[in-house]
């Protein structure tokens, strides 16, 4: 696992977005893994100026979710497909056609998550996948004690999550209580693993995921599984890293080669 400290969201995300802009330029199709919540935005904003400017061509691109609400109308603006096709799909002039999605409105919903792992599968798998970190630990909506080989299912929120979430909503009663998410081993199949932690509220959470036991307690822990896992972090969200001073020696005299 590479621990990128970086000073702000802003850099944070220019850091991704220029990662994901070098994968799109070496395979031009590459099938990118979104996350939701306020936390990328940087990274999205980043990656739309880059396309607007010329810098790459995400023309061919393929944006798949990480994760689903059961049961929001269609088309409702905080649904996750929603969210997706407005904040990434749209800003970088894709399509819809380019989108996969569970099916958060199925009747069946089990079948719906099988589905969605097929999908991914014969899209020929992730190629980098973008998380974010709850401040339980959460990756994707697998909360605490889910398990480390889990694949795409539905799981019940805790409290936590739905207050945490309730900010998107006009009330904490709005936030659904159930989910569509990539199980953790769904997740770790993706080529690149991108986690970005942003503010003091995710130091806790962070520094058990990085320096911690591998635990199920932790979900995010399943990164140091990972052959391939970057957590990019601002100050304050490293700022419970015993290791901190090593993760920025290391970073600086990385290769330039190297990439993320």
């Amino acid at each position: 696992m590479e621990v990128v400290i970086v000073p702000d969201s802003a850099a944070g995300g220019e850091l991704i977005a220029e990662a994901m802009a070098d994968l799109l330029r070496r395979k031009p199709d590459a099938l990118l893994g979104v996350a939701t919540g306020s936390t990328p935005l940087p990274i999205y904003e980043a990656l739309a100026a880059k396309v607007r400017t010329g810098a790459v061509d995400a023309s061919r691109a393929r944006i798949c979710q990480l994760d689903e609400y059961v049961g929001l109308p269609a088309g409702h603006p905080e649904s996750y497909r929603s969210v997706v096709l407005r904040e990434v799909v749209e800003p970088l002039g894709l399509t819809e056609s380019s989108f996969i999605g569970p099916d958060g409105g199925a009747e069946d919903v089990a079948a719906a998550c099988a589905a969605y792992d097929a999908a991914l599968s014969e899209a020929g798998g992730v190629d980098l996948q973008l998380l974010g970190i709850g401040t339980d630990g959460h990756i994707g909506f697998n909360e605490p004690c889910s398990s480390l080989a889990s694949r795409t299912r539905i799981k019940t929120l805790t409290q936590q999550t739905r207050t945490d979430n309730a900010r998107f909503f006009d009330s904490l009663d709005e936030v659904p209580h159930h989910v569509i998410t990539q199980g953790i081993g769904t997740i770790l199949e993706a080529r690149h693993l991108v986690l970005l932690a942003t503010g003091e509220s995710k130091a806790d959470a962070v520094a058990m995921a990085v320096e911690g036991p591998l635990s199920a307690l932790v979900p995010a822990s399943a990164l140091q599984l990972h052959p391939h896992a970057t957590v990019v972090v601002d100050e304050a969200a490293a700022s419970r890293l015993k290791l901190a001073d090593y993760f920025r020696a290391t970073y600086a005299a990385k290769p330039d080669w190297q990439g993320i």
